[in-house]
């Protein structure tokens, strides 16, 4: 059976700020912080939620992240401006390397995304942005209602591809991702797309860092 890389979706494959585009269109000055505050909001609210074992969708977590953000940065949008926003979290695009890296990769493991989204959201998503047909599964916390990096959602991704930790790669933007994977043995590639953005310093390293997915192959076949 081949290797299984797991793929983080938002941020990692998907460009959350995407959303900018729209924003831009709604406010005149705002439209980056705004996004930033809000897609912050969105990770700390299913981080809170984990914690005190309260699970709502991520679809949840993001609404409520919106509806403060609105209100932290006194910004006045009407109920369709946040419906239009709401609903283009379902329509973001793919980061311009994440195809060929895909499609590079695809060939020689098991490929999952593996996301906080609901599964619907996640497959709309992944459709939308043509990459569907890279995946053999997807794996998402409402299935078993928490979110990473909580160490159950680890292992049912690891159930779910049949696979030992050890035998498995989780890719992610996200620090917290890497170290949430690093953290039950799984092996994990960063993918620091953004020059300034900085890793947790927790002395949990990732085993590789990129700042392209299409670079990851040649890396993975240097730690074979």
């Amino acid at each position: 059976m081949k290797q299984v890389l797991a793929f983080d979706v938002y941020g990692t494959l998907i460009d959350t700020q995407g959303v900018l585009v729209l924003l831009e269109q709604m406010m005149e000055n705002k439209a980056l912080l705004f996004s930033e505050t809000w897609r912050s909001k969105q990770l700390e609210y299913s981080f809170r939620r984990g914690l005190m074992k309260r699970y709502e969708g991520f679809s949840v977590c993001t609404k409520d992240a919106l509806n403060y953000t609105c209100e932290a940065l006194k910004v006045a949008l009407t109920s369709e401006q946040k419906k239009q926003l709401l609903e283009s979290y379902k329509t973001l695009p793919a980061f311009d390397d994440v195809e060929k890296g895909l499609s590079q990769l695809q060939q020689h493991y098991q490929l999952v995304a593996f996301s906080n989204g609901e599964k619907e959201s996640v497959e709309k998503l992944l459709n939308n942005a043509n990459l569907r047909k890279y995946f053999n599964d997807i794996v998402t916390a409402d299935e078993i209602q928490t979110f990473k990096p909580n160490p159950d959602i680890y292992q049912h991704l690891l159930n779910r591809a049949n696979s030992k930790a050890n035998q498995a790669w989780l890719i992610s933007s996200n620090p917290f991702d890497v170290i949430g994977a690093k953290s039950v043995g799984m092996n994990a590639a960063w993918v620091k797309r953004n020059n300034s953005a900085v890793y947790d310093p927790w002395g949990v390293e990732p085993n590789v860092v990129v700042k392209r997915l299409d670079n990851l192959w040649q890396q993975l076949n240097e730690q074979a």
